[in-house]
């Protein structure tokens, strides 16, 4: 055998051994991740079945809670539109719509249904720590530095966003589609499925753009975002806000459209901070290495 053709059989060789020891290590990790998951399932189990067991006070309590006049958004409205003297109009006493069941399976579903999302929001702060365990090990020390607190601060936005929605959103909508009527001769009649899927949705969905910040702190690592971006984009963003508060809103009244718009506002311009930290970080960094 020539000298030329030993040397890549050996290389040949270099190479199948490289290759297995990469397709180990993916299935290694897959293997890792697999773990992570499965305790975090079993976790949004046990929520799960929690909620299934006290479904009672989830439904009426927590489900039902926004079309109710009782509930406690409607309550403080009132109280706030009687120490301001805004007028009825402010204060919400009833909330229109017969809520019904159309499907022969329906309320087992809901049930099944609800007490697993309700599962998978309580257990969504452990997801995040078995993620963060996942992803840790494969980061170098500065990336480690850096990201640290952020289960802490991921988990604090999606439940402050959850209140917000569940609490503000959620009502304010409720009351703004019950009343809304394009005729006397229709009446609202709503299904269960429609009624939490629309509550369900408006609070993980709030929940979720709480999350900007942390999206923004991703991207602006990446360089995909900046904060003289976000700065130009600023009227856009007003625009955007104000069209959210005043859908949501059940009166066109400043003051009601200004408790909804604030938070997103605020959101808005946390969110330019975080981007701008990230950068000033970054041009530290790039600075400290071009003058070693």
């Amino acid at each position: 055998m020539s000298k030329s053709r030993k040397t890549d059989l050996v290389e040949s060789v270099k190479n199948k051994g490289k290759s297995i020891e990469a397709e180990m290590s993916f299935f290694d990790h897959l293997a890792a991740l697999r773990i992570h998951l499965v305790r975090a399932s079993i976790a949004v189990v046990v929520f799960t079945i929690i909620c299934f067991y006290y479904y009672d006070f989830l439904f009426d309590t927590i489900i039902m809670g926004p079309h109710k006049p009782t509930f406690w958004t409607y309550r403080k409205m009132c109280e706030i539109g009687a120490y301001f003297n805004m007028g009825p109009g402010f204060c919400i006493t009833n909330i229109p719509g017969k809520i019904i069941n159309t499907e022969m399976a329906g309320q087992f579903t809901l049930q099944i249904n609800s007490a697993l999302m309700t599962g998978v929001i309580l257990g969504f702060p452990y997801l995040l720590w078995e993620v963060w365990l996942f992803v840790k090990p494969a980061l170098k020390d500065n990336e480690r530095k850096s990201a640290t607190g952020f289960v802490f601060y991921a988990s604090m936005l999606f439940i402050i966003g959850l209140l917000f929605g569940y609490f503000i959103v959620a009502p304010l909508s409720v009351n703004f589609l019950s009343n809304y009527s394009i005729s006397p001769d229709i009446e609202n009649t709503i299904t269960i499925d429609s009624y939490f899927s629309s509550v369900a949705t408006l609070t993980l969905c709030t929940g979720a753009v709480f999350e900007l910040p942390i999206v923004i702190y991703i991207l602006s690592r990446l360089g995909i975002m900046t904060p003289k971006f976000m700065k130009e984009k600023r009227r856009y963003a007003v625009i955007i806000i104000l069209v959210i508060a005043a859908i949501v809103t059940p009166t066109p009244d400043i003051p009601t459209m200004l408790t909804v718009s604030f938070p997103l506002f605020l959101l808005y311009e946390v969110s330019i901070a975080v981007s701008a930290r990230v950068q000033k970080k970054k041009l530290k960094a790039e600075k400290a290495f071009f003058n070693n």
